[in-house]
């Protein structure tokens, strides 16, 4: 422990503090391009923007609901719609109940759906879940320094499995398959994208960062408790030679690497919707359909051919199946990628097409 007093007592427990708002702050930005591509095909694709936004409501509710459960406040209403969720305490507890109840709502969202997630890789993954302090840096094993080396170690170990796990997905297994469904179902409702029945008030990154500030400067005396609470943890670690500090926080860090791994394949699929609603109606769905059928006739040709990477290799074939087949019909039933040349092509045979009209008539 050769670091020095100041840094020990006062900055080393920022530091997975700021790892975790890092993470947090990545995560609000994905969720804007989720909701800029939720926006983008909303015209031709109404009823699954609202069920987005149901997803989203729930997330929401269930959140609150967990906040009213936890500081023993019961619950009165539940209530959930597409468009607007309530939920009401059985006992209207002011103070500190009230603002963890609301710190549930605006807060819980990003990270408790994810926690269920967590549990089912608990089952599922096996590995990744470690957290240790890397050996040439015991003796500073509680400056600022260490705690972020760590928080960073911790993230980048369970990234790895996480995404080893991700790009090795056998979804012909219920248990694999479910959970990649649900989290499709994390990245799509995140957080909705407005709440009202008539007046319609848009959730954004704006609206979080707002409600969450008011959060705070309402009540800077939790936040001092908050952050004191925490500092005694880190003190207690610190003086017990343990990391479970650092462990609480990389905690976190994973639920908002599973919420962004959500989000971007949310992403891929709402883009992959976007870039079909511009093809001619004949063709819309076989980039669709290009998905199950690349998949199972790469995991059919892996049943005689075996290997150890057949999982991998069968996702990599669905993904650049899918891929190609997209590029080839953008160019040749649109016109995306088309050159100067083959625009004066097109040209040339329409401005025939109507010549002959012409003549015809005449």
């Amino acid at each position: 422990m050769a670091g020095s007093p100041i840094d020990i007592v006062v900055f080393a427990p920022l530091a997975p503090i700021l790892g975790v708002l890092l993470l947090w702050f990545i995560q609000m930005v994905f969720i804007e391009s989720q909701k800029f591509l939720l926006s983008k095909i909303r015209p031709k694709h109404e009823p699954l923007c609202r069920f987005t936004n149901f997803l989203g409501i729930l997330f929401q509710s269930i959140c609150h609901a967990l906040g009213y459960t936890v500081t023993k406040s019961g619950i009165s209403e539940f209530y959930i719609s597409v468009n607007y969720g309530k939920v009401a305490p059985k006992k209207q507890k002011k103070g500190i109940f009230e603002w963890l109840a609301n710190a549930f709502l605006f807060i819980g969202p990003f990270f408790i759906p994810a926690f269920l997630l967590l549990i089912c890789l608990f089952f599922l993954m096996g590995s990744g879940f470690e957290i240790s302090t890397p050996l040439e840096l015991v003796e500073l094993k509680y400056t600022f320094a260490e705690q972020i080396i760590t928080f960073g170690k911790s993230i980048h170990a369970f990234s790895q499995y996480f995404f080893g796990f991700l790009f090795s997905v056998d979804l012909l297994h219920p248990g694999h398959f479910g959970f990649f469904l649900l989290l499709i179902f994390l990245g799509m409702g995140i957080r909705p994208s407005y709440i009202g029945e008539e007046k319609r008030q848009k959730v954004d990154m704006m609206y979080d960062l707002k409600n969450i500030w008011s959060l705070i400067i309402h009540k800077p005396l939790y936040i001092f408790i908050l952050f004191l609470m925490a500092y005694l943890f880190f003190y207690i670690s610190f003086s017990f030679y343990q990391i479970w500090y650092a462990a609480l926080f990389s905690i976190f860090g994973w639920l908002s690497i599973i919420s962004i791994a959500a989000l971007v394949i949310a992403d891929m699929i709402l883009l992959l919707i976007k870039i079909a609603d511009e093809l001619p109606n004949g063709w819309r769905l076989l980039p669709y359909l290009t998905i199950p059928v690349s998949y199972i006739l790469a995991r059919v040709l892996f049943f005689f051919f075996q290997s150890e990477f057949s999982n991998s290799i069968s996702l990599l074939i669905m993904i650049c199946s899918t891929v190609i087949v997209v590029i080839l019909l953008l160019k040749h039933k649109t016109n995306k990628f088309k050159t100067k040349v083959d625009m004066k092509k097109l040209e040339k045979i329409e401005e025939d097409k109507d010549e002959s009209r012409r003549l015809v008539k005449q």
